[in-house]
């Protein structure tokens, strides 16, 4: 799949026209590469869990101090889907890709090597830098090189790989505290298990910082810098010699009538003196996803059930159960996607967390407080178990990968990496709004109303998206409006 150099777009022409079909081979191993990223991303938020002891115990830290240490992340992870998305359109979706798999395999380092809190605290920072990178770029890029009949399928991958990421760093965690005893014990080298569990990440950053080198560029980003022969030559390989020059003219009548390079002031309608209407969409859809509170599930489940009664050990094959329901409902979302559109799966996801959160939070309001210890009838613990896995696998079927997919389709050729940048942007700070308040929420108002929050906004989300959501379903990229 090397693409140094570049071959005659005519001779390409010809073998593409014998061959006279979509490249399904050459796009699998594109949409494969790009995926990765969504692994890292996922890996770079789970491997921090099962590290706290560690952290703590090297640091010296105070609860607020590993809050710190582990939070920084998400605040990397703002600044870097917005600079992204904007150094995209400057120098490249694939380019960013690779300064982005480099920043994990930094942040790796830095942070297992970290003799001090702040120095941890920077390498998080670096390696946030890269997750907000991905998050965004791998499904804007998988989406400008894939037609639009396996777009929403191909883009869906994305959130399988998360979810698989996250679970494999828990699962490398897990071996790795094993082998050495817990995560502080000494495993390789005279150093600390947790010190190896960063040191780890390298493995999957190097493969994605290698495999990058072997992919194309978006063509949708060489056709706006003009390297219209390379476009071509991309396309070719990918849909045929037809359908390749087409998607060239059609590209190229996309972008904005003065042909100026893409800008964030795109992003502002001057000739109605407002901001794009499909910007505010692609925020909404951004901020929803938080606010139905599925990472308070990934950052807080285990803790949330022992505080309703359950044991540690169940806890922890609850959430076991989560991870491998997320994954079997995001295949659901591949399978369907393309079939039944992008806007019945957000409604019927968002009237199923509407529900079950509503369920959940009633379940709550039956438990008791006896010996110290927060109980719930046989009944009612039954009822929040169901409801909470029906939960995850309502958002995991719509809200999860749809979200991720409209965000990398729905913007116009001129404005896609500008508005990637803000829709980025915003999904990062409303993921770490509620995920740093849900302690205190939970201490000061309790589950019930936290979770009554939660289930408001899913059916806001509802409303939200039968209103100002159009459905992108085989349409063309150049065809997207806003």
């Amino acid at each position: 799949m090397a693409t140094s150099g570049e071959a005659a777009p005519e001779v390409l022409v010809q073998a593409s026209a014998a061959q006279g079909r979509i490249n399904v081979g050459f796009i699998g191993a594109i949409v494969a590469v790009a995926t990765i990223g969504g692994f890292m991303f996922g890996y770079d938020s789970g491997v921090i869990n099962g590290t706290q002891q560690g952290l703590e115990k090297a640091f010296n830290l105070s609860k607020l101090g590993t809050g710190l240490n582990v939070g920084a992340i998400l605040l990397g992870c703002a600044v870097g889907a917005f600079l992204a998305g904007r150094m995209a359109d400057r120098i490249g979706r694939r380019s960013v890709m690779i300064i982005a798999a480099a920043l994990f395999i930094v942040s790796a380092l830095g942070a297992g090597f970290a003799d001090s809190s702040a120095v941890f605290i920077v390498a998080r920072f670096i390696g946030g830098l890269g997750v907000g990178a991905a998050s965004v770029l791998a499904p804007v890029y998988i989406s400008e090189v894939t037609p639009a009949g396996v777009r929403g399928r191909l883009s869906s991958v994305q959130q399988v790989m998360i979810i698989t990421g996250l679970t494999g760093a828990f699962l490398v965690n897990y071996i790795l505290a094993r082998t050495a005893g817990g995560s502080t014990a000494i495993l390789w080298g005279g150093l600390p298990a947790w010190r190896w569990m960063f040191w780890m990440q390298t493995i999957p950053a190097g493969v994605f910082l290698f495999s990058l080198l072997l992919i194309p560029e978006s063509p949708r980003f060489l056709v706006v810098k003009g390297r219209e022969a390379k476009a071509l030559e991309v396309l070719v390989r990918l849909l045929g010699a037809e359908e390749g020059a087409r998607k060239v003219e059609e590209i190229r009548g996309s972008l904005a009538g003065d042909h100026h390079r893409p800008k964030l002031s795109d992003l502002f309608d001057k000739a109605a003196g407002r901001i794009r209407p499909i910007v505010w969409v692609g925020l909404g859809l951004a901020i929803f996803q938080q606010l139905v509170g599925i990472n308070v599930v990934f950052y807080y489940g285990s803790v949330l059930w022992q505080s309703v009664g359950f044991s540690e050990n169940d806890s922890l094959k609850i959430n076991i159960l989560n991870g491998a329901l997320s994954i079997l409902s995001c295949l659901v979302a591949i399978a369907v996607i393309d079939k039944v559109g992008r806007k019945p799966l957000l409604l019927v996801g968002s009237a199923g967390m509407a529900l079950t959160l509503g369920l959940m939070a009633v379940a709550f309001s039956t438990a008791s407080l006896a010996g110290g210890a927060v109980h719930m009838s046989n009944g009612w613990g039954l009822t929040a178990l169901i409801s909470a896995n029906a939960y995850v696998i309502f958002f995991n079927m719509s809200w999860g990968p749809v979200m991720w997919v409209m965000l990398g389709e729905m913007f116009p050729n001129q404005i896609r990496g500008s508005g990637l940048a803000v829709a980025g942007f915003a999904q990062w700070i409303a993921n770490f709004g509620i995920s740093v308040s849900f302690p205190a929420m939970a201490a000061s108002l309790g589950l019930v109303s936290t979770y009554g929050f939660y289930a408001a906004s899913a059916l806001v989300s509802f409303f939200f998206v039968r209103a100002m959501v159009h459905e992108t379903k085989g349409r063309e990229l150049e065809q997207m409006v806003g």
